[in-house]
């Protein structure tokens, strides 16, 4: 039966009795009732004691659902009065839940270490009892991982509904704004330290509805408002700790879409984003995209950072410069070279979703156009750095991008990639270079022979198996980096024997035009030569057909040319006018928002008055009635 009381001291006095003797449930009820009791909605000092008291028995029983329920009952008492209160219980809470997590976590090691030590002592000879012998043929699951289902994971799952409830508790309030980020970041160490994947998966998608609804009801009291850039600055810092927690758990396409999610929020932000946080993300949208094995973005993340870091950071020393071009060079070197072309038996729809792609991705690096393999070579001789560079890393830029030597290319690589795999932040490259050194080795020696041995091609790789560089000439052919036909009865290799095929323009160093480019160019060629004889043999007519085409230009132009004046002098004048209309639309737009804030602020403003007014008029009713009632 509910029990109501006319004070809430009365109510905790109670609980108190009833946990003296033992009787939780009791307790609890009484608390409860105090708190959802709509006569003790005025905050008093006592309600952070009940809340403790309430929030401590809702751990000890497990109870999380009327844990989330008192804790929205006291956000309506004291959002008004003392949102710190609220602030404190919340991480009292959570406090607690984490303690009994940890607890579970070490009794249930220390259950599975005592119950092997009894083993050990029992029988020496016979580890494993025949209840061990009879789980494990029918499970997989070891000793640790049964005690943790049993003790470990109530709680875990307590945990979780926990942060969850708090984070629903405060999403869209400007009052608790911190604690809500602080409350997410707690939740993403939890994902870790637990490793609950599917809770993180589920925890990321919340994060995202919460962010749907404070931009759908940005015009409530005491929503968060995302035009304030302290606001948008906790939104994007709790996004970036969501995109290493991804990294951490090998979540790759959570980490994925966190870069979506930081990305729209910096376009939405007014206010440009601290260097130091965009030189962070860069640096993860690098680490992801080298894991979603797509070096081409990769490097391009790298060019983006180190550009960052040349412009903002002043006080950059020679050495840290050194390790980032060094970084930006490797990861270069390592996009393929095929990167930048599409197959011929690609379809065109196929095309355009890798192009569509491609925008996309170029977009999250804040880049006009997608970038390519020649343009980040271009990139960075414009820029210079190749000087800051180790020796060994300037000679294998020269050799893969500059020089044409097809004989000692692929010994002069092997000197180098023994300098890469010694360095902790380089060796990752080391195999998507030995692939880029076979690709340019091909496409050098088919400038040079027309037919070739096998087996003297893999004498001039020797760091690629027979089975990777058969790989590579068949990817290459695939491709259309060159012209390559493998014959098994000689085992030898043709280059450039078919015309049917429409080459790509190939990057790097080139020798000579391959046989099936010169056939295929005859017509054209032979095209050229008769008009250049014909206007050798009859000078006059050539003359005088330039001479007659001069004249219309000439006439056409006098025509049409001061049409031509007014339609220019009309354009300014359409472009000037849109461009006062496009200013006067930002400056209403701007003292709309502007007025709007400031009605919002005197609602409040007049809410918080109307508000002190009544518990004022309230107060004087109450003493009016204990004077009474003392008579």
């Amino acid at each position: 039966m509910p029990l109501y009381f006319l004070k809430p001291d009365n109510a905790l006095k109670r609980a108190n009795e009833f946990l003296e003797v033992g009787k939780q449930e009791p307790a609890l009820e009484a608390l409860s009732d105090v708190i959802k009791s709509k006569k003790h909605r005025t905050w008093q000092k006592v309600h952070e004691e009940i809340m403790e008291k309430y929030l401590t028995l809702c751990v000890e029983l497990r109870r999380g659902h009327l844990a989330k329920e008192g804790l929205y009952q006291y956000k309506l008492i004291c959002q008004q009065v003392s949102i710190a209160s609220l602030e404190d219980s919340v991480r009292f809470f959570l406090k607690l839940a984490n303690e009994k997590a940890e607890n579970a976590r070490k009794s249930s090691q220390q259950t599975v270490k005592e119950g092997q030590v009894v083993l050990d002592v029992d029988d020496l000879d016979h580890i494993q009892t025949p209840e061990s012998l009879l789980l494990s043929a029918v499970s997989a699951e070891d000793t640790q991982a049964r005690t943790d289902r049993l003790l470990l994971t109530p709680w875990v799952k307590f945990l979780w509904e926990a942060y969850r409830s708090v984070l629903d508790l405060l999403r869209n309030n400007a009052k608790v704004e911190k604690i809500y980020h602080d409350v997410a970041k707690e939740a993403f160490k939890f994902c870790v330290e637990y490793g609950r994947r599917t809770e993180f998966r589920k925890l990321c998608d919340n994060l995202r509805q919460h962010l749907q609804h404070i931009q759908t009801y940005q015009n409530q009291s005491n929503s968060v408002n995302l035009n304030s850039p302290e606001s948008m600055q906790l939104h994007v810092e709790t996004r970036l700790h969501q995109l290493d927690t991804a990294i951490s758990l090998d979540l790759w396409q959570e980490a994925f879409k966190a870069i979506n999610d930081v990305h729209g929020l910096l376009n939405i932000s007014k206010k440009a984003p601290r260097p130091a946080m965009v030189a962070n993300y860069l640096m993860k949208q690098a680490t992801v995209y080298w894991m979603a094995n797509n070096p081409l973005f990769h490097a391009a993340a790298c060019h983006r950072l180190l550009l960052l870091s040349r412009d903002q950071r002043k006080n950059l020393s020679e050495i840290e410069l050194g390790k980032l071009v060094s970084r930006v060079v490797a990861a270069t070197l390592a996009v393929p070279l095929h990167s930048s072309n599409a197959g011929s038996n690609f379809t065109h729809e196929l095309n355009e979703i890798a192009r569509d792609k491609h925008r996309r991705l170029a977009g999250l690096l804040q880049l006009s156009q997608p970038p390519t393999r020649a343009s980040l070579v271009r990139d960075l001789a414009r820029l210079n750095v190749l000087d800051h560079i180790a020796p060994e890393l300037k000679q294998l830029f020269n050799w893969l991008e500059n020089e044409f030597h097809p004989l000692h290319l692929c010994g002069r690589v092997v000197k180098c990639l023994e300098y890469l795999d010694g360095d902790e932040e380089l060796k990752q490259y080391s195999e998507k270079i030995k692939e880029v050194a076979t690709a340019r080795l091909l496409q050098q020696v088919a400038q040079v022979y027309s037919t070739i041995e096998f087996k003297r091609l893999h004498q001039l790789a020797p760091f690629v198996s027979e089975y990777g560089l058969e790989n590579s000439i068949v990817r290459a052919c695939k491709l259309v980096d060159l012209q390559v036909r493998i014959d098994h009865r000689t085992q030898s290799i043709t280059f450039g024997a078919d015309v049917s095929l429409v080459e790509q323009s190939i990057e790097g160093q080139l020798l000579q035009a391959m046989p099936s480019e010169i056939l295929r160019k005859q017509l054209s060629g032979m095209a050229t030569a008769l008009s250049s004889a014909v206007s050798m043999v009859v000078p006059e007519e050539e003359e005088a057909r330039v001479e007659a085409q001069r004249r219309a230009t000439a006439k056409a132009h006098m025509n049409n040319r001061a049409k031509e004046h007014r339609n220019m002098l009309k354009r300014k004048l359409i472009i000037e006018k849109r461009k006062e209309e496009i200013e006067s639309l930002a400056q209403a737009k701007e003292r709309k928002e502007r007025a709007l804030e400031m009605e919002k602020i005197r609602k409040t403003k007049a809410a918080e008055a109307a508000r002190l007014k009544k518990e004022a008029e309230e107060r004087e009713i109450k003493r009016k009635k204990e004077e009474l009632a003392e008579i």
